[in-house]
């Protein structure tokens, strides 16, 4: 592909942008082909990326994409064409816009709903500042479920600012799009006066052999018609928009000519534009779900077959199987039903999954009147995306003591997606938190016993896992609140691994071995409450103790190991040394570069543990 910029494309004929928008679908293709990425969102923008950027003045305009998904042709032609076959790799292309990629990219994004309150707040900033540039948010249908931007919708309205939503509608945010929404834009047809109206014409038709069919499939037609076109213009200039469309999303006349004609107009407009998801591409058009955030495929369309068990497939099928043994259990998901893998348990139990679309502050305090009623609502959320509920996690359940269980997905590097995925805040921000028990379990049995207890346990819990293929051991340990598993006695020195970085330590347990170096290793298994009386044994035993996290540094695991032996005024005895993420925003690339990157790798580790090992032998045996 040709490094292009927008103002190469301003040159271009209507048939030439076709053809190149040709081009690009192709290119987009052969690159998620090969590095994964989000795939279906990103075909079924390409018209609307390159109407944008022949029209508007860019950089010096601005767009923002909500999310950010759907902005690969976006990155092709604001000259990142040649580089961008390095997508999501180390060192590479962001799969999102990345403020420190280009100049064209005005916000690093990646989490959905926020996209109108930023371009406001450039667009406010535009006329205190006597600034001459144009704003324009692209916001996908699947936003709307999300509270925020319709707090924006409505303040954008009411400040009356110059500034332009593009509203592309493609009927699915990640899982369908869920919510009201749909339904108040179906208010005019669900009035009494037109349904009365509706019944009688019904009766008089069915009377009328043929004919009367023929004239129901139209009055049915129009309907559509009216839901499509009338009710959403009232809907958004009801909030105080200036409101155009809907336009077909792959017409690129019709877009440019559009956007042309409304661009300069004065205040808040809304452009509703239909596109479709995998355009160009029939697996995804078919499947939009599954190339919503494609591995790497065939470009038959073909996924390599997974043979890998997920600590998620672990979570789905335990649940299954405790859901089948009690009714209580229900099951709550904000459109990630694929990603946490409670789809599986729609599959069983339909009526008790409930997904309620991009809103996660609605999906946790919803759980919470759930389990007031005594239900056992279990939430699985990513941890990144639990970072938008935290004053309802507080608020809403840990202050009413209900029990919630949070299955929190994805914690710690989540590999090419970067860092608006990355969920290595959730310990720091949860061990605040009164009366939450947090569990990172670090195997197979460690999870399927984590939710049993935390279901029977009646109280606010969460459970964080990585993404990633679970580690089989058997336990050694009964599951008990606060008790930490110990696997291996040895007196050398002592790990604690929590969680997925358990995996890692037992990689390089048989080269200590080697080196005649015996830990004394503990899956801690509970972040709070912590085990008191195993954390007083280790500082007896081993004065020389790793503490091992995949979260950041601050405010983590091991900094509640720290406190506690503070406290006990035992910390002048012993030695603790952590090994954890760095308080920082983490790149992207592979999980497995990541964690080397960032010293969790198993190679790193042992790296550490025998120089600070070597330093400190003299004193590693009492």
């Amino acid at each position: 592909m040709r490094e292009l910029t927008p103002q190469q494309i301003k040159k271009l004929k209507i048939s030439e942008l076709k053809e190149l928008a040709s081009q690009i679908r192709k290119y987009i293709i052969e690159v998620v082909s090969q590095r994964g990425g989000h795939l279906a969102s990103s075909l079924g923008a390409i018209e609307l990326c390159l109407a944008l950027h022949y029209v508007l003045d860019t950089p010096q305009d601005k767009i923002v994409f909500d999310v950010g998904h759907q902005a690969y042709a976006h990155k092709i032609i604001t000259g990142r064409a040649k580089v961008f076959k390095n997508l999501r790799s180390w060192g590479g292309v962001s799969g999102f816009p990345y403020h420190r990629e280009s100049e064209y990219d005005e916000f690093s994004v990646g989490h959905a709903s926020n996209a109108v309150s930023l371009a406001l707040g450039l667009a406010t900033a535009k006329r205190l500042k006597k600034e001459d540039f144009k704003v324009v948010a692209v916001v996908g249908d699947g936003s709307l479920t999300g509270g925020e931007c319709f707090e924006a919708l409505n303040n954008a309205g009411h400040l009356k600012e110059d500034i332009l939503v593009v509203f592309n509608h493609n009927e699915m945010s990640i899982s369908a799009s869920v919510g009201a929404i749909s339904n108040y834009l179906n208010k005019l047809i669900s009035l009494p006066i037109y349904n009365r109206f509706k019944e009688g014409i019904t009766l008089i038709l069915k009377k009328v052999p043929h004919l009367g069919k023929r004239v129901l499939r139209r009055i049915k037609k129009i309907e559509e018609i009216m839901k499509g076109l009338i009710i959403p213009g009232i809907f958004f200039e009801e909030l105080g928009f200036r409101y155009f469309g809907p336009l077909d999303g792959h017409n690129l006349e019709g877009l440019i000519s559009t956007l042309k004609n409304i661009i300069s107009l004065p205040g808040p407009k809304i452009l509703h534009v239909v596109t479709k998801k995998g355009r160009g591409y029939l697996p995804a058009e078919k499947n939009s779900e599954d190339f919503h955030s494609a591995k790497p495929f065939a470009i038959s369309g073909d996924f390599k077959k997974r043979e890998e068990t997920t600590y998620t497939d672990v979570f789905s099928q335990t649940l299954i199987k405790l859901a089948q043994r009690d009714k209580r259990i229900v099951a709550l998901t904000a459109a990630m039903a694929k990603g946490t893998g409670l789809f599986r348990f729609k599959e069983v139990f339909p009526e008790r999954l409930f997904d309620v679309g991009i809103a996660e502050q609605h999906l946790v305090s919803f759980s919470a009147g759930l389990a007031k009623r005594g239900l056992k609502p279990v939430v699985a959320v990513y941890s990144t995306f639990l970072q938008r509920a935290y004053d309802q996690l507080i608020e809403d359940i840990a202050l009413q003591e209900v029990g919630v269980v949070l299955a929190i997905d994805r914690a710690g590097l989540v590999g090419e997606d970067g860092p608006t995925h990355h969920g290595v805040f959730d310990i720091a921000y949860l061990r605040s938190v009164p009366d939450l028990v947090i569990i990172s379990p670090a195997y197979k049995k460690d999870l399927e016993l984590a939710l049993k207890f935390s279901l029977k346990l009646n109280r606010p819990v969460a459970i964080r896992y990585p993404k990633e293929e679970i580690l089989d051991i058997e336990n050694k340990e009964d599951f008990s609140l606060g008790k930490f598993e110990i696997l291996e006695e040895g007196e050398d020195l002592a790990i604690l691994a929590l969680g997925s970085t358990l995996k890692q330590v037992l990689l390089i347990k048989e080269e200590l071995n080697r080196k005649d170096i015996y830990p004394f290793i503990v899956n801690p298994r509970f972040i709070k409450p912590l085990d008191e009386e195993c954390l007083i044994q280790i500082a007896k035993k081993c004065p020389l103790v790793f503490v091992l996290e995949e979260g950041v540094c601050s405010g983590g695991f091991g900094e509640a190991i720290l406190e506690f032996y503070r406290q006990k005024d035992i910390l002048r005895n012993i030695k603790i040394e952590r090994i954890c993420l760095p308080t920082e925003f983490i790149t992207f690339g592979k999980r497995s570069q990541l964690l080397e990157f960032t010293g969790l790798g198993s190679k790193s580790i042992l790296e550490k543990v025998m120089r600070v090992y070597g330093k400190d032998k003299a004193c590693s045996k009492i």
